[in-house]
């Protein structure tokens, strides 16, 4: 039976009487078909494991809606209760960050591109609260998608230099039948602009095409994937990019390295995001574990 907890001393009493390995997948709630395929990857491969369901406040900028975030507790309660999860922490913010909370992990090159451009508090927020879930949860394995490639690189950094006693564990981006990547975000699009959203998965199979002709000259395969993005009108661009997927260090020159290519993409309300691996067969749980960030 699932355990629910809200406060620390709670959850070190429930990890406490856990025995065997332990998994955890941290969420911000609002769960779907990704969120899920962590969760199951996490029940199949460990004895016991730990969900976290926290809107992190710390990671919005002032220009994001903290309090829209859309929430389902009773929902994803009752979805992490059917696959099998022993202990779901879900605390308030004053839990997480009590009154005088002053301390934060910050990076540096990791998250300055990307995301970090656009956000650039945002990876200090998921840093600090990773690092606190870590600490309370003491898992062995810890579930990240690839959607979040910036993320899973940022994590494996702090877990690599704060010396954190576990494993980083990437599962593949979960799609629709008409592959949009799933994200909470999707809700806001309407009919027309849903349909307009799948130009980011055609992007990227254009520059995985490209990549398997034997393309190899980075600004190519961006320009392959913008190409098809600029035809879609509703498309306003953020960027597209070619990094390599351990430092996330932007790539220029032709290299036989694998590639890790991202977008950000604004279609209506929601800014999109995708990503995939360069080659293509790179983007399995084996391929995105060994590659994304290792």
């Amino acid at each position: 039976m699932l355990q629910r907890v809200e406060t620390i001393e709670a959850l070190r009493a429930a990890r406490k009487a856990l025995s065997g390995r332990v998994g955890l997948v941290t969420t911000m709630g609002a769960l779907h078909e990704g969120h899920h395929s962590l969760v199951a990857a996490a029940c199949a491969e460990n004895d016991a494991v730990i969900a976290t369901i926290f809107v992190n406040p710390m990671q919005f900028a002032p220009n994001e809606d903290f309090a829209a975030y859309p929430r389902s507790m009773e929902q994803d309660l009752a979805a992490l209760e059917k696959a099998g999860v022993e202990i779901v922490f879900t605390p308030t913010p004053d839990v997480i960050y009590p009154q005088g909370f002053q301390t934060f992990i910050d990076f540096e090159i990791v998250s300055k591109g990307l995301e970090g451009g656009h956000r650039p508090e945002h990876f200090k927020g998921v840093g600090t609260v990773v690092a606190k879930l870590f600490n309370l949860t003491q898992p062995d394995r810890a579930y990240f998608g690839q959607k979040d490639a910036q993320q899973v690189v940022v994590i494996r950094r702090m877990v690599r230099d704060l010396n954190f006693p576990l494993d980083i564990i990437v599962c593949p981006t979960v799609r629709e039948a008409d592959r949009l990547a799933k994200s909470s975000r999707n809700v806001y699009l309407n009919t027309e602009e849903r349909q307009a959203a799948t130009v980011l998965y055609r992007a990227l199979r254009a520059a995985a095409d490209a990549y398997e002709k034997g393309e190899r000259l980075p600004a190519t395969l961006r320009l392959v994937a913008r190409e098809v993005l600029e035809a879609e009108p509703l498309a306003q661009i953020d960027y597209v990019a070619v990094n390599d997927p351990r430092s996330l260090i932007g790539l220029h020159d032709v290299t036989e390295q694998p590639m890790l290519l991202s977008m950000a993409v604004q279609i209506g309300k929601p800014r999109l995001l995708d990503n995939c691996l360069l080659p293509w067969s790179l983007n399995d749980s084996k391929g995105l574990t060994a590659t994304l960030g290792a």
